[in-house]
């Protein structure tokens, strides 16, 4: 079992650091008092349990339960080897500017005051810093940046193409455009089996209604473009760290049309290697 620790300064991007070792599969205990860090290890350790993978977010919001960490620590190591620790942080006045644009106050701020809570912060994370496999100053960092830090140097097996979940969605337009769409095909130029009458009350996920919407140069051509756009579209979402895309196909009903394009679609994206799963969410109304 893998066990990473994300502590350092408040305001130097532990809350995106915790966010990208969620969308890497880990599962994420945030502001964690150091002295359940152990309870919580041997938990995952001696129950049949599929964790496999654990991120810790650490701060001094633990207050004084903060000063057990060393020795929670030193004892973790020593019965279970060592366990990474990421420690970020930022200069001073560029955690003071961020503080003075979320208009938080500092846990550490004496009477309101951020240049005297980053003091002590860096005083209480002095010990911690020197344990840390890495420290990583954020200060000119955009969030992702730091995420790709962190994949590339945590897990280096992690592939962000096979993390990235696809839906491929059906749906008619008669009910509504599916609001997580993150992108939606118009479908409703192609041949219409409604007007068919033995196809009418059939869907798209039978043979006989496939064959005859695909049986079209208009519908071939239409998905040669499709799939070419999935093959310029799906890596610029894997590298803008996109950790779940809806592709949503519409037509009049959701039913023929809609539904034939979207089991293509679906297929083509689980050829190019990614995680993806299908679902007709109009194909049963008005049956």
């Amino acid at each position: 079992m893998k066990f990473v620790i994300v502590t350092g300064m408040s305001g130097a991007g532990k809350s995106q650091a915790i966010k990208t070792f969620e969308d890497m599969g880990y599962f994420c205990v945030d502001n964690m008092p150091p002295l359940l860090f152990s309870k919580f290890t041997e938990l995952c350790m001696d129950h049949d349990t599929d964790i496999t993978k654990v991120a810790f977010g650490i701060d001094c919001r633990g207050g004084s339960l903060f000063s057990e960490l060393d020795r929670v620590l030193a004892d973790f190591e020593s019965a279970h080897g060592n366990c990474d620790i990421i420690f970020l942080e930022a200069s001073d006045d560029v955690l003071v500017k961020r503080y003075k644009e979320s208009r938080r106050k500092h846990p550490l701020g004496v009477d309101g005051s951020v240049t005297d809570g980053i003091s002590a912060e860096r005083k209480m994370l002095a010990s911690i810093r020197e344990k840390a496999a890495y420290v990583v100053d954020t200060s000119s960092m955009k969030p992702k940046q730091l995420q790709d830090y962190i994949k590339s140097v945590v897990d280096t097996e992690y592939s962000a193409k096979a993390h990235m979940t696809v839906e491929v969605m059906s749906f008619g337009f008669k009910y509504g455009i599916p609001l997580d769409a993150d992108t939606v095909f118009d479908v409703r130029f192609l041949p219409n089996p409604f007007y068919i009458p033995e196809l009418k009350t059939r869907t798209g996920l039978d043979d006989d209604v496939a064959e005859y919407v695909k049986n079209s140069p208009m519908t071939s051509e239409f998905l040669e473009k499709l799939k070419d756009m999935a093959e310029f579209l799906l890596p610029n979402y894997v590298e803008e760290g996109k950790a779940n895309l809806v592709l949503a196909i519409g037509c009049t009903g959701g039913k023929h049309r809609s539904v034939t394009i979207a089991n293509e679609l679906y297929k083509y994206v689980l050829d190019m290697g990614y995680n993806a799963f299908i679902s007709h969410r109009d194909i049963n109304k008005d049956r």
